[in-house]
């Protein structure tokens, strides 16, 4: 099922508002975080890269595993896509992705994840959406983007402990680039129903990368331009090594990837 239908909101005055996000609500709850001795027991016995990642402890920054309690939440039911993000530079005169050519994306990809955009703008786009519709958006933390990835337990992957090239789009997948979101709906859901938390584009939390177990709070306080945020879910250009839900990857707020987006987040006690 592919969400590439939804068109802007028109105002009277001629002007475009932004496009209804499709949003699922995540209950509140303790949510498992990270990868357990036992599952990287099993990836080793059953992925060729494991045995690498083992022998320099490159699986460290995914552990312990903890628990942590979180507050109901929605996610995008998908990452914003070209034609959700169009409509908001339309709006707003805010500069367009690296890769566009003009004000356009590609013929073809409104469905498509939106890429090349830094943490900077995914939070304007953000600010926008508070601005025209109803408040409450924001960038995930990397606990409720896990939270959501994994439904409540430990999987390795939105569908369980084993790796399916037919549930996703990464580099095994020979894409070479982006799919319309949802299209390996519903076979590469989480358990919540959200789409593509494995492969297509990674996504901006708002997360500060830090050890485990730690307190996002104490994390947010030093930061600076050279802070590094947490991205999530693996991408169409790298291995589904990278695209687990436990993978925590990071970059500066300025850095921007053909492979880059983001998907929002709300509030729902505003």
């Amino acid at each position: 099922m592919v969400l590439a239908g939804k068109k802007p909101i028109k105002t009277t005055n001629g002007g475009i508002k932004a496009i209804q996000p499709e949003l699922i609500t995540i209950p509140e709850g303790d949510y498992i975080i990270g990868i357990s001795d036992d599952q990287v027991n099993h990836l080793y016995r059953t992925e060729i890269w494991a045995e690498e990642w083992v022998e320099k402890d490159l699986f460290a920054i995914e552990q312990p595993q903890h628990i942590v309690h979180l507050a109901a939440f929605q996610i995008g039911r998908a990452p914003v896509t070209n034609a959700e993000y169009f409509a908001f530079i339309w709006a707003t005169g805010y500069r367009v992705p690296k890769d566009w050519i003009g004000f356009r994306y590609s013929e073809g990809a409104d469905g498509h994840p939106v890429v090349g955009v830094s943490r900077h703008d995914a939070l304007a786009y953000c600010e926008w959406l508070n601005e025209s519709l109803n408040g409450g958006f924001r960038l995930l933390s990397e606990y409720e983007w896990e939270a959501a990835a994994r439904g409540g337990d430990d999987r390795i992957y939105p569908w369980g402990d084993d790796f399916d090239p037919w549930r996703c789009n990464t580099l095994e997948s020979g894409k070479r680039g982006t799919t319309a979101v949802g299209e390996y709906s519903p076979s590469g859901d989480s358990p919540f129903g959200v789409v593509d938390m494995c492969g297509n584009v990674w996504e901006w939390t708002d997360s500060v990368l830090g050890p485990y177990p730690s307190h996002q709070e104490e994390n947010q306080k030093a930061k600076n331009a050279m802070t590094r945020y947490v991205i999530r879910g693996g991408s169409w250009y790298y291995s589904h090594k990278l695209a687990r839900t436990t993978t925590r990857e990071a970059a500066v707020s300025t850095f921007v990837s053909p492979a880059l987006g983001f998907r929002i987040g709300r509030s729902l006690k505003i």
